[in-house]
């Protein structure tokens, strides 16, 4: 297991968090990984088999993130080590018990993240009063009903075809997990022109060079079926979406999912990253050497903590979808304009964006 030591850099993490409460069988990790910015903003993570390395590389994502946003907040990130699709009741407990083993922890404002919603958050908030994503009815934006995030990849892509041999309308556009962002970034994406071709979730892939109906396969997905329940198309592999050939790839689903293993299957001119971490350092360098342009993860998936810190704040709907599509597209254009004009990559012009913002930060805190 990864001592927690072996992560810390001049950045953090600030508190690394462990909880342990056997009576109500809660394991979990808090990583809060830098408040110079503010008060750490990030999700909480319901899943059985996340590693603190991994944990600690999704808040410093989070960092980066809500520095190159602009936003008054630090980067965090929870994990709750269970199944996400335990009896409503049992999760609801482990949530409740979570929250109040987080109170003390004021510097973490939690969000919704992989196995976690809105209502998550408002058993989070009923606790202890601090979340964001939350229902409606509460005074929340609902991030998943909205497709914040989904949103702000399609304004991401939108500027990147300016930047590389893409153009949206009529582009074949496969998309890697088809929940909330993926489903969204799809739908935004396809309103544009672009053509889905490719569709996986953790069952399989389906295929349709000629098109598939966003739409339809969103209801399949509702009603909980898997993508390969889609009848017109051609089923294969999980893992056989890196390999469909396409104009526009979205990794919307778990870290590393392009890795050294696989890089050289992909055969796509434009990756906007969905997902957080979802492909390797290693892989980033690849594309680089390929032609192929990569929009980083904390540039292209802003849009769900955008719009968190916009509800954190006081803030409406309008406000956030206006806020995600000012902050993404002028953030997506600095850093493709700073990789050409410099010769690096997207992933370098886009850390020296944030890490620049996160130091500023830090030299006007005292205790930094």
């Amino acid at each position: 297991m990864t001592s927690p030591f072996e992560l810390i850099d001049e950045w953090g993490p600030y508190k690394v968090i462990y909880i342990n409460r056997p009576a109500v069988d809660l394991k979990a990790i808090v990583v809060v990984d830098n408040v110079a910015c503010g008060p750490a903003i990030g999700g909480t993570r319901m899943a059985p088999d996340v590693s603190v390395e991994e944990c600690a590389r999704l808040a410093r994502a989070m960092t980066f993130k809500n520095a190159a946003a602009g936003l008054p907040h630090g980067g965090a990130k929870a994990v709750i080590f269970a199944d996400p699709k335990m009896p409503p009741n049992d999760k609801e407990k482990l949530i409740r018990a979570f929250a109040s083993s987080i109170e003390e922890v004021t510097d973490y404002i939690p969000g919704p993240d992989m196995g976690t919603n809105e209502q998550v958050m408002a058993w989070i908030y009923d606790e202890i009063g601090r979340a964001i994503g939350l229902p409606r009815e509460i005074g929340g934006i609902p991030l998943d009903e909205i497709g914040a995030t989904g949103f702000g990849v399609a304004i991401a892509t939108e500027v990147a075809q300016n930047f590389c041999n893409v153009k949206i309308e009529g582009a074949r556009l496969v998309v890697q997990g088809f929940g909330a962002v993926g489903m969204h970034a799809a739908r935004f994406l396809t309103v544009k022109g672009a053509v889905l071709v490719g569709v996986a979730d953790s069952k399989g892939t389906i295929w349709n060079a000629d098109g598939i109906d966003v739409e339809e396969l969103a209801r399949l997905k509702r009603e909980g079926n898997p993508v390969t329940s889609f009848e017109s198309g051609e089923k294969l592999g999980r893992d056989d979406i890196i390999g469909i050939e396409c104009d526009i790839w979205i990794p919307a689903a778990q870290p590393d999912v392009l890795n050294k293993i696989n890089i050289s299957d992909l055969k796509a001119k434009l990756v906007v990253q969905g997902a957080n971490i979802p492909v390797t350092a290693e892989s980033e360098q690849i594309m680089q050497e390929r032609g192929i342009l990569s929009v980083p993860d904390f540039i292209a998936n802003a849009g769900g903590v955008i719009s968190g810190s916009v509800e954190y704040h006081g803030g409406g709907e309008r406000m956030a979808l206006d806020t995600i599509s000012e902050q993404i597209r002028r953030n997506t254009h600095s850093v493709l304009s700073a990789a050409r004009e410099n010769n690096i990559s997207p992933r370098q012009a886009a850390e020296k964006l944030a890490l620049k913002r996160v130091r500023t930060a830090m030299d006007l805190r005292r205790w930094m």
